[in-house]
């Protein structure tokens, strides 16, 4: 079988470097591009660890171009060679296994981009980025990126960020910053088996083609027989090419083409016995045999970055999106104890064609206030979004399979599928943020948003469904950031947010007169660097409250109101240590009392409140940690451990998920300066664990992988 080819984007080989925020520097690499970060490099090549990236500059957490330690707000920055070096091939367990608190929900019905933070879950609360740019989410589904070979950092910010971001990010955002052009020439190839028969394949090309224009360009495919015993296969495959152009050296011009195709794993999770999943079944997949999962998306960008002097810097990111995506499947099982059979049912077929189109604008100046260190940043950003869903509702069907050595017979379509609706969406907002350096010691930073979206839905079925909606929100945040210590930053901050009842761009009919979820948090923290840089940690208390969210009312149990609210008070700790030279130990703990404060909801007639109840699918305890070690010149090991806490699957709290801790571990050996052969272990103790579910089902990860990559550079 022939490999899918797919791909990555653009990255220097420079390291980060702190720097003021105050002092213009020209421009770097590429328009709106900050210095990439990598692992440091001992002299015989061997990949040394690194710590927390305090003091790398960064645009996820402000426009200002911040480091993590001048931000009064949780930003992690994880490199992408960091994220390489520990095997972790997918945009999702990157961020689950290196970011703080971040858990997943990823399934392929939402593209495997659902995450949850800080007591929020899903899509529309933890907000997907690429590059910096929002990607607009349709039916609770977003399916790029996902290959983390093409990947420079991921940054993550915790907390709302509707100021930088618009609605949707009451919980966080996550980033992924793609390689950039780079005028060093480099070749770096890849390839992989693990014992799935998954096998990998990527190389990464750059350098100088004239003077004044430099190339990037990353394939990486990945194809798979799978874990499961039937419907286990996938494959993937993505390109990303990118030129730069330095006009002149305060000009800077970049294009950028991605492409992403994916045909995912068909699974949508196994059914429950008596409340878990036997170890008999886990290698059971339930779907039809002709189950259709084809994700392909496609997304140009250019970017101009002009320094007309070292005081301002002007930006412009134009770009265009667009995504297919084709499911055909059955997706819902349960086990029925008096026939011992497995009962499926929601036979869906549904397609998605998406395209987004946008521009964003920014001017940064930097300028002195009474004496003061003063630094502005203004601008607007448009899109419009258009959306069609086809599909077969009301998703009919049901057929019943023995647990084991079963057929899975076909496609039952008793509906046809037809064009269900076709929306427009059009969002413009403006934005602005400050930061007054008062002393040395003390900074105040703030920032203001108003968006102003419009969503015109077709109702294809129904015409009199067919709607017109605008909405408005305006979000801020304002902060001070003190340093007693050179090394040692305090903070404190208020923020607010807005959300969507639903994707904005699928909102339907019973929806459209719902305004935007409105939220709060107050935080403060510390972030120190000791013994010069060998150490870094971070602290973090929060509260966040999220009013408006849809319930009943309590006199009339069939109808909806938008009163609800839920809240998540909690405390996160980060931390990096290199122990001796060589040895480095990292980890990260987030602990978190999430609940609905207001929460009622129609049962069997009557109004049921949920008060104090844990919200679903969040964990109120996740950690992670990892520890590398360099024993030897060419010799590196490491080993990772993560823990995410049981979870709810109801509103009333009755059907627990339970907690999980994966271990993995990996060693590489460079055998010549120029290649290395790493040996990586997924879930060594071969744990049965559930990543998300419902009532009936667990979708389960992975069982225990072993995977053995060469790496060359050329």
């Amino acid at each position: 079988m022939g490999l899918a080819y797919g791909a990555d984007c653009l990255a220097t080989a420079a390291h980060a470097q702190s720097r003021s925020p105050s002092a213009g520097q020209g421009i770097s690499s590429s328009a709106e591009t900050l210095p990439a970060i990598t692992s440091t490099s001992d002299a015989d090549g061997t990949a040394a660890p690194v710590g927390l990236n305090l003091s790398t500059p960064n645009r996820s957490g402000s426009r200002l171009d911040l480091t993590p330690f001048e931000t009064p707000a949780s930003i992690e920055i994880i490199p992408g060679q960091k994220i390489r070096d520990r095997g972790q091939n997918t945009v999702n367990e990157a961020v689950t296994q290196n970011a703080t608190g971040i858990t997943t929900l990823g399934t392929p019905g939402n593209g495997f981009s659902s995450f949850t933070s800080r007591g929020f879950a899903g899509v529309n609360s933890v907000m997907n980025l690429y590059d910096g740019t929002r990607l607009y989410v349709a039916s609770g589904t977003i399916t790029f990126p996902f290959d983390t070979w093409n990947v420079d950092r991921i940054e993550v910010l915790r907390g709302p960020a509707s100021l930088l971001y618009g609605e949707g990010a009451i919980g966080g955002v996550v980033n992924v910053v793609p390689k950039k052009p780079t005028f060093v020439r480099l070749n770096e190839a890849r390839v992989a088996i693990d014992t799935n028969l998954t096998r990998r394949a990527a190389i990464d090309s750059g350098g100088a083609i004239s003077d004044n224009v430099a190339y990037r360009l990353n394939v990486s495919a990945n194809q798979s027989d799978g874990w499961l015993r039937q419907n286990g296969d996938f494959s993937n495959a993505a390109i990303s090419a990118a030129l730069l152009w330095k006009v002149t050296p305060e000009l800077a011009v970049t294009l950028q083409h991605d492409y992403g195709f994916q045909a995912p794993l068909a699974y949508f999770g196994t059914p429950l016995i008596n409340g878990t999943v036997p170890r008999s079944l886990r290698f059971q997949n339930y779907n039809v045999r002709d189950d259709r999962n084809l994700f392909t998306d496609n997304w140009t960008q250019l970017k101009v970055e002009w320094n007309p002097n070292e005081n301002v810097t002007l930006r412009n990111t134009a770009y265009y999106l667009s995504s297919e995506r084709r499911y055909r499947n059955v997706e819902s099982y349960a086990f029925v104890p008096a026939t011992g059979l497995v009962r499926r049912s929601d036979y869906i077929q549904i397609l998605h064609d998406q395209d987004q189109v946008g521009n964003r604008f920014d001017a940064t100046f930097r300028h002195g206030f009474w004496g003061m260190k003063n630094t502005f940043v203004a601008g607007f950003d448009a899109n419009h979004i258009d959306f069609k869903h086809t599909n077969n509702s009301p998703y009919a069907g049901m057929s019943n399979v023995s647990l084991f050595n079963f057929d899975p017979g076909l496609f039952l379509n008793t509906s046809p599928t037809r064009p269900g609706f076709r929306s427009s969406t059009d969002q413009v907002s403006a934005f602005a943020e400050d930061r007054l350096e008062i002393t040395d010691q003390l900074a105040l930073i703030a920032g203001v948003r108003y968006e102003v979206p419009r969503v015109q839905r077709e109702d294809l079925v129904n015409p009199a469904n067919s709607f017109n909606r605008s909405l408005s929100a305006l979000s801020y945040r304002f902060g001070a950031v003190y340093n007693p210590l050179p090394e040692t930053a305090l903070y404190v901050s208020y923020s607010t947010a807005v959300d969507p009842v639903t994707s904005l761009i699928t909102l339907n009919v019973t929806q459209q007169a719902f305004r935007l979820s409105s939220g709060r948090q107050i935080e403060g923290g510390l972030k120190q660097t000791l013994w010069g840089g060998r150490a870094e940690f971070t602290l973090a208390g929060y509260h966040i409250e999220k009013d408006d969210l849809l319930t009943v009312d309590p006199l009339r149990p069939g109808v909806t109101i938008q009163v609800g609210s839920q809240s998540s008070t909690g405390f996160e700790a980060s931390g990096s240590v290199e122990i001796l030279e060589g040895l480095r130990l990292e980890g990260n703990l987030a602990l978190l009392q999430a609940q609905y404060d207001r929460f009622d909801q129609a049962v069997a007639g009557r109004v049921v409140s949920y008060r104090g109840n844990q919200p679903t699918n969040v964990p109120e305890q996740i950690a992670n940690a990892w520890i590398s070690w360099a024993f030897l010149p060419r010799w590196e090991a490491r080993v990772g451990v993560q823990h995410v806490g049981p979870t709810f699957a109801d509103f009333a709290n009755t059907v627990k998920r339970p907690s999980y801790t994966i271990l993995n571990a990996s060693l590489d050996h460079r055998i010549t300066d120029n290649s290395k052969l790493s040996i990586r272990g997924y879930n060594l103790t071969d744990e049965i664990y559930p990543i998300t579910g419902s009532a009936n089902t667990w979708f389960l990860g992975p069982p225990r992988t072993v995977e053995a990559a060469y790496t060359i550079t050329f």
